[in-house]
């Protein structure tokens, strides 16, 4: 069972979330609030698997609540659900902490599934918006170290988009072993030594999240 904690300003849209989730047995929501010094004050007291939080929060700006959030709750993991799909707008928020981005458009069984991904520990971008953001890695590749191969680049690609070792085995049709010699090399070359540091540069960069 996920215990979701939901964050929205929007009375409307939070019911409307809490039938959706009621239909479902696998997520309980244990608290909501409609502004971003109701979150912190209730998180500091509520155990919850996820917070599921809207970008535009009265009270503060998404990044520095986000920011706040990981001082207060360092484990918890974020997912945003946002009226904006600007793959920039996505970006800020992956960069300032959160573990997904998805807009108020998807389809209920999307949001479902990105909820049980990222609140077992994953990352989660619709394919749309993981397209979108990786046409600008092309560009941004540009600033990297010259020494980096198209191999570790394409790792790197999928990686920030959420994809897990296995996921990039099978859609780079290569081994396991494959793929965590060249993300070891990566890391090498990039003086990085965790996966959340290489996500952490990649979005630093401009390189998709």
């Amino acid at each position: 069972m996920i215990r979701l904690f939901l964050a929205d300003d929007h009375t409307l849209v939070r019911e409307g979330l809490k039938q959706l989730f009621a239909d479902s047995p696998d997520i309980e929501v244990v608290g909501e609030a409609a502004d971003a010094n109701q979150v912190l004050e209730q998180l500091r007291y509520k155990s919850c698997d996820l917070l599921l939080l809207d970008v535009t929060m009265p009270g503060m700006s998404a990044e520095d609540l986000l920011e706040r959030l990981q001082r207060q709750q360092p484990t918890l993991p974020v997912l945003m659900l946002s009226m904006h799909n600007e793959p920039q707008i996505a970006r800020r928020q992956l960069k300032a902490g959160a573990s997904g981005y998805l807009t108020k458009d998807c389809e209920p069984e999307r949001l479902l599934e990105a909820i049980s991904r990222v609140a077992a520990g994953g990352r989660y971008l619709s394919p749309e918006m993981a397209e979108r953001i990786a046409f600008e890695l092309d560009s941004a590749a540009e600033d990297l170290p010259t020494n980096i191969t198209r191999r570790e680049l394409q790792i790197l690609r999928l990686l920030v988009q959420g994809a897990n070792q296995n996921d990039i085995a099978s859609r780079l049709a290569i081994s396991n072993k494959t793929v965590s010699t060249h993300k070891t090399r990566l890391m090498r070359k990039l003086g990085i030594t965790s996966n959340a540091e290489l996500i952490r540069f990649a979005v630093a960069n401009g390189l998709g999240e």
